[in-house]
């Protein structure tokens, strides 16, 4: 049981850390559609999330990193 539990959060760890990744990724498609239309508001707050996005990946990676040593 103590072994699934550590699976568990591993996984949930990895997960996050995947979705992080994503979401930083598929960001890039809707900035590029915003600074097409000229919409600096709208720029701003999805660099915003980006920026948010990649943060967390990195907190992700670093927490993996001391679990996996």
């Amino acid at each position: 049981m103590a072994n699934q539990a550590m699976d568990d959060k591993q996984y949930n760890l990895l997960s996050v850390l995947y979705h992080a990744s994503q979401g930083a990724e598929t960001i890039d498609k809707y900035l590029e559609d915003a600074q097409k239309a000229g919409d600096q508001e709208m720029t701003q707050f999805l660099q915003t999330v980006q920026q948010q996005y990649v943060q967390l990946a990195q907190q992700g990676k670093q927490l993996l990193k001391q679990r996996l040593q």
